[in-house]
């Protein structure tokens, strides 16, 4: 498929429209930037139900 870049304007001959290979390397190294972890408290479940008798029950 034959089309404009969208970003250049340059003449592209591409399987999906998007920009050109060029755009795309400039983009990637605009906005490339590291993975970082992010740490969450545990999980807890909140106690505001009563347990009922069977779980209660001891043998």
């Amino acid at each position: 498929m034959e089309y404009g870049c969208p970003r250049c304007s340059s003449p592209v001959d591409e399987r999906f429209y998007g920009p050109c290979e060029t755009c795309r390397g400039q983009l990637r190294a605009k906005y490339l930037s590291e993975g970082r972890e992010v740490v969450v408290a545990e999980y807890e479940p909140k106690m505001n139900v009563t347990p009922n008798a069977v779980a209660l029950k001891d043998d």
